[in-house]
């Protein structure tokens, strides 16, 4: 395990202790509040597939317009579902980048790198078999290796998650302010850079892991101090910004996007850790979903897919009394479906004996960032 020299705690400072506290402030157990915010995002992730690759494609004849009401509602959740899940990310990884490089280059860097693989191919197989579904695929050899290198598919953050962990692990010695600030520019200047794919958001949410990593006992105490009027002041600070970048057409500008994240952030932490306190119940089941995203992530957007081919006719033929029934709650009962579909395959998968789909063969590794 890596530990600063004394000649390097003195000459840096702030920056030796937080990598000292690597090793030391690295708890027994998973969190309560941060896996009941993966549990949260994980389930936006797929809702908002839900609602712009499947629902927002419906030939709706309802005459209201509850699409637009769907649609509005998962755009407002689009800074707060990303930047808190690497953030949380960010917080997790702390452990594992303590450790040598031999050990993050294999269970970190190498796995997420060959899930990436692995799953670009089933979701290329898949997506084929789907041509109207409205999502990223490979349509020849070099249109499958630009998603295996610089143009990353709908399985982007696997492939960020292994360019995060080598980015930070390479850096690790170097002050603080030098690695976030140009991390932070970069988020702030997606509006300038070209994007294609979904290389936009692998270029905001380095940050936001950074920030989970240096500030995960800034970002504990503000768990464990949440309070009932902060989450009512952050929502409100969060829903005003929201609503001032709408009314002035600002996603793009430099700097906003960023700004409105990391306010999403801290009212996600602070709802998360909340929820743990007031619901607990509740906030077990998130935290028992958050702590088995991977298949999740990787499963359900080729079970959407052909969920899309089989019910998008049917449903835009419904006559309108009945459309406007399946209208009102379709992309809620469909994500759950989706995350319901996804799960019972992957336990399918680990019945016979398909682990490999979700680790790297032949070794087992720790809990998932």
């Amino acid at each position: 395990m890596e530990t600063p020299s004394p000649r390097l705690a003195s000459r840096t400072g702030a920056r030796a202790v937080w990598v000292s506290s690597w090793a030391s402030h690295v708890p027994s157990q998973r969190v309560a509040w941060a896996d009941t915010a993966k549990g949260v995002c994980i389930i936006l992730v797929v809702a908002w597939h839900v609602i712009v690759k499947d629902y927002l494609l419906v030939d709706w004849h309802i005459g209201l317009p509850l699409p637009g009401v769907w649609g509005t509602l998962g755009e407002q959740l689009l800074p707060l579902r990303m930047p808190l899940f690497f953030t949380i990310s960010g917080v997790f990884a702390t452990s594992a980048l303590a450790r040598p490089w031999r050990v993050v280059a294999r269970g970190r860097i190498a796995k997420f790198l060959y899930l990436y693989t692995v799953w670009l191919l089933v979701h290329t197989a898949v997506l084929a078999l789907v041509p109207s579904f409205p999502t990223e695929r490979a349509h020849s050899p070099l249109g499958l290796l630009s998603q295996l290198t610089i143009t990353p598919s709908n399985l982007w953050y696997l492939y960020a998650l292994a360019l995060y962990f080598a980015f930070a692990k390479a850096v690790r010695r170097l002050p603080v302010a030098a690695v976030l600030v140009p991390a932070a520019v970069l988020s702030a200047g997606v509006g300038f850079l070209p994007t294609p794919g979904d290389r936009g958001g692998f270029y905001q949410n380095l940050v936001f892991f950074l920030a989970g990593l240096y500030f995960r006992p800034r970002i504990e105490r503000l768990a464990a101090t949440a309070t009932r009027r902060r989450l009512w002041l952050t929502g409100a600070v969060y829903a005003v910004a929201l609503a001032l970048m709408a009314a002035l057409g600002a996603e793009e500008w430099f700097g906003v996007w960023l700004v409105v994240s990391a306010v999403a952030v801290v009212f996600g932490v602070t709802a998360a850790a909340r929820l743990a306190v007031a619901r607990p119940s509740l906030s077990a089941r998130l935290a028992r979903l958050g702590r088995i995203t991977l298949p999740i992530y990787v499963i359900h957007m080729p079970v959407l897919a052909l969920l899309h081919g089989l019910l998008v006719g049917p449903v835009s033929a419904l006559g309108g009394g009945a459309q406007l029934v399946v209208a009102v709650g379709y992309p809620a009962v469909l994500t759950a479906v989706v995350i319901g579909l996804s799960l019972g395959i992957h336990r399918g998968l680990i019945a016979v004996r398909a682990r490999w789909l979700f680790d790297l063969p032949s070794r087992r590794l720790g809990a998932s960032a």
